[in-house]
């Protein structure tokens, strides 16, 4: 009987081959010499990354009136941006914890870039209420330390929220992706025949001996930090959400804010790990460890997160009407028919219309459609952030502050930076790190096979 419902099941890596097979295959970009590819992708993102840096220092010695902000609309792009990049980093704490809570073992061939995605997008998204304070000199003001300064915090302010969840999260996810990397390091440290690098994988594994204590001693600090970290799947998107539901704003006075934006993150966040892995699956010669299989579960998740992003915008509406609120019910007209409506309507074609094609196993196996797909669920992730944003604040309760809001060359040059800084490291981060995690990929090796 086990061995047909084993027959049933999909193999998580095809093809039959040796341990020391998977530990060549999948260390080989570490060990061997850097491709031609892989310089030409990391120069372009690094040239990228190199322009927002001198963009961020102008706008910083200048002053961040260089952006396109004016009185009515006074978050638009910087904060557009920084939603945007958080809820990215929210797939890589749910294949990671989540998954791993519950036993799912198709997470094994992908968590580890979900994880480094978490950590490098977190790092572009606390880069915009940095620049946005104006002095980000004094950032360590919003730390709640005994102070002479007589300057203390405000815990009722949800920006002083966002300060606490965003380095709680960053904090959990960096020793959650560090601890996953340890037995690999080892693995590298052993392998390796340059002094130097072996120096520093020794420094890296933290004394790692593969001993049965060390093994048992790993997996439940895992499942330690996998309970710690799950938690915040839900709650930092949550307070992201409040710095718009605590207000009296016409689109964002509404208590649908927190499970609508884990959703969206959850949405957004897998698109960008279908987006990453369909590349890396190509270019480093993965299709064996990164099968369909592992690319129609994500597609699964996409579709069923895409579903109750739908269903919320509809919610939205339908309260707007229910409330009987003449602000509510113009905000989301104007959302729809207004000067923005162009905005929404890539928003609900990207995250609604698009990701139904999903539905069908022929699509989702299909990696042409699926890679398509998921850039379109980013670009519209982002117009969703966009539209509640820019829409709701343009037009406020009295209509001689109404204005139109438009992008400087600042603000796009800033987005374009960080879209090159979270590449940039990502590239580094397969150079000289495995992108997937080699204990993890030998324990499923025999999973849906006979045996």
């Amino acid at each position: 009987m086990s061995e047909v419902v084993s027959s049933l099941r999909r193999p998580l890596v095809t093809k039959d081959r040796s341990y020391t097979q998977v530990s060549d295959e999948i260390l080989q970009p570490v060990e061997k010499k850097t491709t031609k590819l892989w310089l030409i992708c990391f120069g372009i993102s690094a040239l990228t990354a190199l322009m927002g840096v001198c963009v961020i220092a102008y706008q910083i010695g200048t002053g961040i009136g260089v952006w396109g902000l004016n009185k009515t609309v006074g978050w638009s792009w910087d904060i557009t941006n920084f939603v945007f990049w958080v809820g990215i980093g929210h797939a890589g704490t749910l294949i990671s914890a989540i998954l791993l809570l519950f036993r799912q073992k198709w997470r094994t061939s992908i968590n580890r870039a979900a994880e480094a995605m978490t950590i490098f997008a977190v790092m572009c998204a606390g880069l915009f209420p940095l620049i946005h304070m104006g002095r980000p000199w004094f950032a360590y003001w919003m730390f709640p330390y005994p102070n002479g300064r007589e300057l203390w915090l405000n815990f009722r302010s949800p920006l002083l929220w966002d300060v606490f969840a965003i380095s709680t999260y960053f904090s959990v996810s960096l020793l959650f992706w560090y601890v996953g990397l340890i037995p690999d390091i080892a693995n590298l440290r052993d392998r390796a025949t340059c002094p130097i690098r072996k120096k520093i994988y020794t420094a890296l594994s933290l004394g790692w001996n593969s001993s049965h204590r060390t093994w048992h001693r790993y997996e439940i600090l895992c499942l330690t930090l996998a309970g710690l970290a799950t938690p915040l799947v839900l709650s930092v998107h949550t307070i992201v959400s409040m710095d718009f539901a605590t207000s009296i704003i016409p689109g964002w006075h509404t208590t649908i804010f927190p499970p609508y934006f884990v959703a969206g993150a959850v949405f957004s966040g897998f698109a960008m790990v279908l987006t990453l892995l369909i590349i890396l699956r190509k270019v480093m010669n993965y299709e064996h460890y990164i099968t369909g299989f592992h690319i129609d579960a994500m597609c699964k998740v996409l579709l069923c997160t895409g579903m109750i992003v739908g269903l919320a915008y509809g919610t939205e509406f339908f309260i707007a009407w229910y409330s009987g609120n003449e602000y509510e019910r113009y905000a989301f007209i104007n959302r729809a028919i207004g000067p923005y409506a162009w905005a929404y309507w890539t928003m609900v074609s990207c995250n609604v219309i698009f990701p139904q094609i999903l539905w069908f196993k022929k699509m989702r196996y299909n990696l042409t459609v699926v890679f398509i797909i998921s850039i379109i669920v980013n670009i519209g992730m982002w117009f969703e952030r966009f539209v509640i944003i820019t829409t709701s604040l343009h037009r406020d309760f009295l209509p001689s502050s109404w204005v139109m809001y438009s992008p400087t060359w600042v603000e796009i040059c800033t987005f374009i930076g960080t879209l090159g800084i979270f590449f940039t490291l990502f590239f580094l981060f397969c150079r000289f790190l495995p992108v997937i995690s080699v204990f993890e990929v030998k324990s499923v090796m025999k999973y849906g096979k006979k045996h």
